[in-house]
């Protein structure tokens, strides 16, 4: 048996990179997957991989932005499945225009939306079926970039120092439940997002990025302590990038 077997986990943002990469991990460990993303294409795929290895995953899109599809996505998980005990939101967003000189009001608005208002979302969507069975993890996928600055963006840099602040707010309100949270705060990884970088990183430099598998690896790390232990923050920095002083943007 896996080391999360019985277990159900919601993962957000599962369509690609560390999301996808965290749906395939906890589905081979045993969890029954609940994958969402807005593409639902993507997310079937997912499944597909899932189900062909002896895995138990559905798909269901959802936009974190939306509160009802948020709400719905929990309620599909708690009718297949019975229960929440896992939800990993790897949920984010960038954009190419991102310096504060040329950041306009509709990337800032898409970037909270979807990085800090969808962590809200999910986290208040989850709480309830949390609270009933006194216990269960939220994992929030934050960045570095919330931690100090750099060339990500302001929009980006609020939305994930925010999530810090929610995810605060959650542990210190909610362990009288049994309700754990955990933010990872990867440095720079090798996933979709950087497509939206002004300069894209080039094969050599993605080969010196960490992996969306080994960000899911930290994900699993915390899901498997058992519920008298768990980690707050965890921080993952590639190190070649950060010798050379290259660590995100």
């Amino acid at each position: 048996m896996g080391r999360l077997a019985k277990q159900v986990a919601i993962i957000v943002g599962a369509s690609s990179g560390m999301g996808r990469a965290s749906a395939l991990a906890f589905a081979a460990e045993g969890a029954q997957v609940v994958a969402s993303a807005r593409r639902q294409a993507e997310l079937d795929a997912v499944v597909a991989e899932i189900t062909r290895a002896g895995g138990v995953a559905v798909g269901r899109s959802a936009d974190v932005s939306r509160r009802a599809d948020v709400d719905a996505l929990v309620r599909a998980a708690v009718e297949r499945f019975g229960r929440v005990d896992v939800l990993v939101n790897c949920a984010g967003i960038n954009v190419p225009n991102r310096q504060m000189t040329a950041l306009d009001q509709a990337g800032w608005d898409r970037i909270i939306a979807i990085n800090l208002t969808g962590a809200f979302h999910c986290t208040q969507a989850v709480l309830p079926t949390m609270r009933g069975q006194q216990g269960g993890l939220i994992i929030h996928i934050g960045s570095i970039s919330g931690l100090w600055g750099d060339f990500s963006g302001a929009a980006y840099q609020a939305s994930k120092h925010g999530l810090m602040g929610i995810a605060n707010a959650t542990r210190m309100e909610e362990r009288q439940h049994g309700i754990r949270v955990t933010v990872i705060y990867p440095g720079v990884c090798d996933t979709p997002i950087l497509k939206n970088r002004p300069v894209p990183p080039t094969p050599e430099q993605r080969a010196l990025m960490m992996q969306p598998e080994e960000i899911a690896e930290a994900c699993l790390f915390a899901a498997s302590l058992p519920p008298r232990t768990y980690v707050s923050d965890l921080s993952l920095m590639p190190t070649a990038l950060q010798c050379n002083g290259n660590v995100v943007g």
